[in-house]
This record gives C-alpha cells, sequence and structure tokens, in this order.
C-alpha cells in the first residue's frame, strides 16, 4: 500500500494527483523550486520540500534532489505527474533502486517508447501503422515534411517545412529547442499530412498482463503543435474507432504495457491512421476520458502501482467532454507569452474541481488562483476548463459561455479565442484538423467589437467617478459626477487593449442621469465620435442612458437594452466585464509626469528572456519582416522581427543576454545613414 506519495512536478499537475490522494487518504510531498514556493501546489500538500538550486526551471529535474526529498520527507511513493521527469527513465530507475514504489510504467517501456525512432520500428512489427520517416535530410525529395524531436513531445522542437530551401534552418532550430526542453537534441523527419486530425487512445495496464482500451479523444485544434482544445470521444466512424483502439492495444502488448498511457495517431481525411507516438504517462487531456467513463484515472494508477488487477468490468464512455487549455499568451501577437500577477482568476459556475462530475457541468483544474503570479520559467498553461453534457451541442455551449463570463484580470490570456474556436461554425461540423487555426484567422479576433470599447471604457469612468465619491470626505451625497457648472463635461482618458488612448468626455445633470457622453481614439486617422445622449443619437451612435453605478458594477441601457458591466481597479489598471467581451484597461493621470522617451525605431523585449541568437550586424541594411534575434522564453523560441525597412543602428543586447520586459534588443533607423 502507498501511504505517502511524493509528486515529482508542479502547478496543475501537483494539485490534480493530491485530490486523488486526498480522497484517498494518502499523505502528499510536493517538491518546489524557489519560484513557485507560494504557489497554490505547495500549500496544499501535507509536507514540501524546497529543491536548491539557481535555475527555477531545472530544480525540477535534478533527479538526486528528488530522490533526497523523497527520504527527507519518508514518502514511499513517487508520483512523475505527466511532464518534465515522467518519461524520463532513469529517474524511472533511480526510483525503483531507492526501494520507492513507481508510479508509471517500467524504466524499459519509458526507454522503449522515449526514442520514437526505435518505438515506430518496435511497434511497425506490431503492425502498428506507420508513416515514413527519415534521420538523413538528403533523402528528402517530397514535401511538406515534419521535423519532430525525438526525445519529446508538447510540440517542442516540431517544425513544419514546406521546401527544400527551409529545411537545413528547420532542423537547426528544431535541435535547439529540444535541446532546451528536453536535453536532447536529436531530431527526425515525417511525411506531413495536410489536413490530418490528432486522435489519441487512452490505454492502461496492470501487472497481470492486461491492457485495455479506455476510450479516445480527439486533439486536433492546436497552436505551435501544442493542443489547446480536446475532447473527448473523438468523431470518428465506428468501424475507424474500433481500429484506433485494436492498434493501440497492440502497441500496449508489444512492450507489456504497465499503468496509464497514450497511444497518438494521426487520422487522414480519408479514414487511414498512422502511428505518432507513445506517451508513457498520464496525458493532461485526461479529464475528458474521466467525465465521460467515471474513472478516476490517477486512482487506477495507484491501484495498479500497487500491484492490483484493473477492474474487471470497465465503463464504457457516455455523453461529451470538451476541454479548453487557459493559456497566459498573446495569440494574436504570435501566441507571445505573457506574465503578470492575476488580479482576480474566476470561472463561474464550476460543479467541480481535479474530479468527477454526477451531470452536465463545469470542472476546473487549475494551478493558480487570484493573486497566483505568472512568471517566465515554466510553461504558459494556467489552468484547464472542462465541460460535460449529454451531447457535443451541449458541451460545447456550456464551456463557451463559461469563458466568455470568466473574470481574468492581469495577465493576457487565450481567452477570447478559445470561445470563438467553440462558437465557430466549422468546429460545430467537425470540420476541425491540425491546420484549423491557420485556415481561420477570424477566431483570432478579440470578443468586444471595436464599435463597444468606447460603451466600455464609459463604464469604466463612470465606475471610477462612483468610487470617488464613496470615498470621499466630504460632501459624499453628491450624486456621483457633479459638477457646480453642469455644462462642462468629466474627462476620463484610457490606454485601451491595442496601445491606443481612448478619451471619454460625458456629463451628468443635477440628478445624476447621464445628459451626454462622447469618445475620441487617438488612433491614427480616427475620428472623433459625435456626441450621443439618453433622447438622441447622430451617425449611428448608440443611444445611452445610465440606470446606476457603482464602483464595481455599472448599468446601461444601450439603444434601449440594458446592459451591465462588472469593473475593477486595481491601481490604475481598470478591468471591465461585459455582454460583449472584456477588456483591461488604464487610465491615465489628468496630470501625466514626463516619462523618458526611447529612440525611434526602438523594438523592445515583450517578456523577460535570454537571447539565444542575433542574426544581423549594427550596420547591416533590412526589410520589414527580416528576424533581426531570437528571445527564449516559456522554454519557446520567439523570432523579433524588423518593424519597416532601414539600416541596424544599434544591438545593445548579445547572444546569452538577459532581458526583462522593456528592453531595449535592437534600434532600425529608418533613414539610411549613407
Amino acid at each position: 500500500m502507498i501511504n505517502r506519495l511524493l509528486v515529482a512536478n508542479r502547478g496543475e499537475i501537483a494539485r490534480r494527483v493530491f485530490a486523488t490522494c486526498r480522497a484517498l487518504g494518502v499523505q502528499t510531498v510536493a517538491v518546489h523550486s524557489d519560484a513557485d514556493a507560494d504557489a497554490p501546489f505547495v500549500a496544499e500538500a501535507d509536507q514540501a520540500v524546497r529543491l536548491p538550486g539557481s535555475s527555477p526551471t531545472e530544480t525540477y529535474l535534478r533527479v538526486d534532489l528528488i530522490l533526497d526529498a523523497a527520504r527527507r520527507s519518508g514518502a514511499d511513493a513517487v508520483h512523475p505527474g505527466y511532464g518534465f521527469l515522467a518519461e524520463n527513465a532513469e529517474f524511472a530507475a533511480a526510483v525503483t533502486d531507492a526501494g520507492l514504489t513507481w508510479v508509471g510504467p517500467p524504466a524499459k517501456v519509458i526507454a522503449a517508447m522515449g526514442d520514437k525512432l526505435a518505438a515506430k520500428a518496435l511497434l511497425a512489427e506490431a503492425g502498428v501503422p506507420m508513416l515514413p520517416s527519415w534521420t538523413d535530410t538528403d533523402e528528402i525529395t517530397d514535401f511538406p515534411v515534419l521535423v519532430k524531436a525525438s526525445a519529446g513531445g508538447g510540440g517542442r522542437g516540431m517544425r513544419i517545412v514546406r521546401t527544400a530551401d527551409e529545411l537545413a534552418e528547420a532542423v537547426a532550430s528544431a535541435r535547439r529547442e529540444a535541446a532546451a526542453a528536453f536535453g536532447d537534441g536529436t531530431v527526425f523527419i515525417e511525411r506531413y499530412v495536410e489536413r490530418g486530425r490528432h486522435v489519441e487512445v487512452q490505454i492502461f495496464g496492470d501487472a497481470h498482463g492486461r491492457v485495455v482500451a479506455l476510450g479516445d479523444r480527439e486533439c486536433s485544434i492546436q497552436r505551435r503543435h501544442q493542443k489547446i482544445v480536446e475532447e473527448a470521444p473523438a468523431v470518428v466512424p465506428d468501424g475507424v474507432r474500433t481500429a484506433l483502439h485494436e492498434a493501440a492495444v497492440a502497441a500496449g502488448r508489444a512492450v507489456d504495457y504497465l499503468g496509464a498511457g497514450t497511444v497518438e495517431f494521426l487520422l487522414a481525411p480519408g479514414g487511414e491512421f498512422f502511428f505518432l507516438e507513445m506517451n508513457t504517462r498520464l496525458q493532461v487531456e485526461h479529464p475528458v476520458t474521466e467525465l465521460c467513463t467515471g474513472l478516476d484515472l490517477v486512482g487506477l494508477q495507484l491501484l495498479v502501482a500497487e500491484g492490483e488487477p484493473l477492474p474487471a468490468a470497465l465503463p464504457a464512455s457516455t455523453g461529451h467532454a470538451i476541454e479548453v487549455r487557459l493559456c497566459a499568451e498573446d495569440a494574436a501577437a504570435g501566441w507571445r507569452p505573457a506574465t503578470g500577477t492575476l488580479h482576480r482568476f474566476s470561472v463561474g459556475a464550476v460543479a467541480t474541481e481535479f474530479g468527477g462530475l454526477a451531470g452536465p457541468g463545469l470542472r476546473l483544474d487549475s494551478g493558480v488562483l487570484a493573486g497566483s503570479v505568472v512568471g517566465v520559467h515554466y510553461d504558459s498553461m494556467l489552468a484547464k476548463v472542462i465541460a460535460w453534457g449529454r451531447t457535443r451541442a451541449e458541451a460545447t455551449r456550456l464551456l463557451a459561455s463559461a469563458l466568455a463570463r470568466a473574470e481574468l484580470h492581469g495577465v493576457t490570456t487565450n481567452r477570447d479565442l478559445l470561445v470563438r474556436v467553440l462558437r465557430s461554425p466549422a468546429f460545430a461540423a467537425v470540420e476541425i484538423d491540425t491546420g484549423f487555426l491557420d485556415r481561420h484567422p477570424e477566431v483570432f479576433a478579440p470578443l468586444l467589437p471595436a464599435d463597444r470599447l468606447p460603451i466600455t471604457a464609459l463604464a469604466a469612468a463612470l465606475a471610477a467617478a462612483a468610487q470617488r465619491r464613496a470615498t470621499a470626505p466630504v460632501l459624499s451625497g453628491l450624486p456621483s459626477g457633479w459638477r457646480n457648472v453642469p455644462a462642462v463635461p468629466q474627462v476620463s482618458r484610457f490606454v485601451g487593449p491595442d496601445g491606443d488612448e481612448i478619451e471619454i468626455r460625458y456629463r451628468l445633470d443635477r440628478t445624476g442621469r447621464l445628459a451626454e457622453w462622447s469618445s475620441t481614439s487617438a488612433a491614427e486617422g480616427a475620428p472623433e465620435r459625435p456626441t450621443a445622449t439618453e433622447t438622441t443619437g447622430s451617425a449611428g451612435e448608440p443611444i445611452v442612458a445610465l440606470v446606476e453605478a457603482t464602483p464595481d458594477r455599472v448599468m446601461l441601457d444601450v439603444d434601449g437594452v440594458r446592459r451591465a458591466y462588472r469593473v475593477h481597479r486595481v491601481g490604475s489598471a481598470v478591468f471591465v466585464d461585459g455582454p460583449d467581451g472584456a477588456a483591461s484597461l488604464v487610465e491615465l493621470p489628468r496630470l501625466p509626469l514626463p516619462t523618458a522617451a526611447v529612440a525611434a525605431g526602438s523594438l523592445l523585449a515583450p517578456l523577460p528572456g535570454v537571447v539565444t541568437r542575433v542574426h544581423v550586424e549594427v550596420g547591416q541594411r533590412v526589410a520589414a519582416g527580416d528576424p533581426l534575434l531570437t528571445l527564449e522564453a516559456m522554454k519557446l523560441e520567439h523570432p523579433v522581427l524588423a518593424p519597416i525597412d532601414g539600416v541596424v543602428a544599434e544591438l545593445p543586447v548579445p547572444t546569452g543576454g538577459q532581458v526583462q520586459t522593456g528592453a531595449v534588443l535592437a534600434v532600425v533607423d529608418e533613414k539610411d545613414p549613407r
């Protein structure tokens, strides 16, 4: 029996395993870097052990530190989570050699499947269909192809190559990224299937020789080859489903599989499928399988690790579950990772966290809470939001609505993109594949329409006025915004989500009613918005009346329809959640202080990171879009491109240099000094 379990991972992964341990009466041990000392998973563990080290990322990869933590805490078992060390055969062997119970497949199985080239050869002998692959680039004559990391997954070290001219740089870039993420830069190349779908099968094996399939999942909607929307079951014909399950079980039996694993396939448009890889761990997307089967897959892992057989009767999949990965990133800016403090993190109507559901509803598996700091050291995923419904349409509607209503303040997320994907006609029609996002650029638009941003800013201004009246030391009984000269409007200025300035002018009468309002955008070429009143409007402006305004809630009547806006202020930052979407605004001071200016043409670091490559030299002429340097953050490479045609005037950061947000990376002079 397992009595005290150490989880060799962090964040949402550790919290998920701890939830099952609490239900089973198993004591828990967390390990953490200094960067994670105040993280929720550390606080939830029965014991926590600090991992010393100068690099927050390397601490979790130190086998010696993990084993020492297990010894000091008295743990008798280790669960690797589903990342970092989960597919490290040496770690599995070291845990077993230390006399501890390893919650996962044996080291020899991990090693066999960890080398993707060797795994493909082994499973091909077992009859699992394979794509052609190469290690020698000189052998490749047909394109497109896909460069893949041999030692890892999660989309890291993966590149699509469509022409021979792109191949060498793609291989070099993939090797660098794979080496940074997995410590192994080995890559191989496969034929790339256009409009292929990513479908996977959950398998489980026990020590008594039984290997079973516990359902399948659709994971085709991806960014940078990383899944962001997953669902169970996959929408495939019954004949294809049966063949997928048989191939997955055959793969498991070929290696005497033990524990939880996932066999991933590429489904071609004609129904033919090919083996991609076997993940010898529990997958991030396992909750959709749990909700459809009612099983606790972590509980099954512990059961099998204790030597017990799988239950004789396993439930069939019912209903439909959809999961989205809520990430701290700006999808419209090339998936740029985002950092900061989560001032508010609320996904309403959640029925359960890290567990099953008794009926239709929402599940939240989160690694963060309100107040959590999102840094640059780890993956950008904040949480998984999962919905179960009797049908796919029911689950989709529930999940999209919950995301749209969520209050996510302080860090840019991919929430709007996820909602647009779920509400898109193509998703409803199951017209999905791994290239879905490339073919549907419309899903990158923010939920809040541009023409609704002025009303949202008006709500922010009215809430601020209400806050000032509520905290006024004198005459607090006067209506918010009341002036002794009522003909003069109040003025509030904000920086909008796109960086443009918005000026709101409004006037309240002596009863506190909105007499008139107008807005002006500082965007280039944007005309001043004409005045609108509660009785008349012009040039298509909405007719707006103020119903009520408090510091955290504003009710407006817009063209005869009442709309409620939730307002949350943190310093000068104002977060507004309305019926059309959310907006993050920054209120500008009425008397701004002078600030230092940067040189024209300066490229600023969008987030902290390390400059891994500098592609140009000072004095070199570049064209708009040319790569200047490469910035690495959150384990991914981010190219920094020239914004204009010009000459490189400055390169203040050398290769290997670390930068903070806002640091000048390069200066491009539009004028040719020659």
